[in-house]
């Protein structure tokens, strides 16, 4: 089977991106397409790092790569984390979350000294677009539905939860103001998070571009 343009991007962003963990390091380990290639290429380092990871199929796929995978209850910190991202805006704000664990995602890349997105060259837009996944209480979920029919249009997945088992939803409506929305999103009751990560998280991105991977800094207004 021929390995597409996205593939090979994909692997040239976390190989880059495995070459920033340095030995010792606590490392936040993020989910979806693109971490599957960062795991194998951390492993092949051989560094002595302890890992976070965000859901089980990424906890499967370290620890089959002989990677050291901790509870991250059991880290006073991170180092460094690193993830993929659905979107990035020149701005810097992300689209997380297509694979679900966006609550888990948020909250590693928030214990982190440093957040690294890795991403194939696709994901960079020139402004963020729905869908936003949102995680949603199972409790008093068509209540919590009425309420954000307020904000905006909201479909719910037909398949799977969260790693943590709440529902998993996507916000449909306009993303023309993410600091709004986000701020909005997470004021109503029984949302859990949102798939919305702040420049202000973000420490780079890197962009695998054919085989070669780029290193920008969001913020500087356009791709």
């Amino acid at each position: 089977m021929a390995v597409t343009t996205a593939e090979h991007e994909k692997r040239a962003a976390a190989q880059a991106a495995a070459e920033l963990v340095e030995d010792g390091m606590s490392v936040g380990l993020g989910t979806g397409t693109t971490v599957a290639y960062l795991v194998p290429a951390l492993a092949a380092r051989s560094l002595d790092v302890r890992c976070a990871v965000t859901s089980p199929r990424t906890e499967v796929l370290a620890r089959e790569a002989g990677l050291r995978v901790e509870r991250f209850s059991s880290l006073l910190h991170l180092d460094i984390a690193i993830d993929g991202a659905d979107e990035v805006a020149p701005d810097g704000w992300l689209v997380k979350g297509g694979g679900g664990a966006h609550t888990r995602e948020k909250l590693v890349a928030s214990a982190a000294d440093r957040f690294v997105v890795i991403v194939d060259s696709s994901k960079l837009v020139r402004a963020l677009r729905p869908p936003v996944p949102l995680e949603l209480v199972a409790f008093g979920l068509a209540s919590t539905l009425r309420r954000l029919e307020a904000v905006g249009p909201v479909r719910r997945r037909d398949a799977g939860r969260s790693p943590d088992h709440g529902v998993i939803c996507d916000y449909l409506g306009a993303v023309d103001d993410p600091q709004w929305l986000a701020r909005t999103l997470r004021g109503v009751l029984g949302v859990v998070e949102h798939g919305l990560f702040p420049p202000e998280m973000v420490s780079e991105v890197i962009v695998g571009r054919g085989g070669r991977a780029e290193r920008v800094h969001p913020g500087g207004g356009g791709w």
